[in-house]
């Protein structure tokens, strides 16, 4: 980690665990502005280059879950 980012091999990591298409659900979110709960489910779109992954989730909200702070999980 550099500057409080994650490392190239982190977000390897982060894109091999969540491609695009996959499944997730979301665990734990930092977002006092979100409607989005834990147990929210939708479709992982990319990850860019910090590590966020961008959701689709099926509320119909797009929101990114930030690499270090927020959690989700393949389902």
């Amino acid at each position: 980690m550099h500057n409080g980012l994650p490392s190239r091999e982190t977000v390897r990591r982060v894109r091999e665990k969540y491609p695009p298409g996959c499944r997730v659900e979301l665990v734990q979110i930092y977002d006092p502005y979100t409607k989005l709960q834990p147990g929210d489910l939708g479709t992982v779109e990319s990850v860019d280059d910090i590590g966020t992954v961008f959701v689709a989730w099926d509320s119909g909200s797009r929101l990114g879950v930030a690499w270090g702070e927020d959690k989700i999980r393949r389902v």
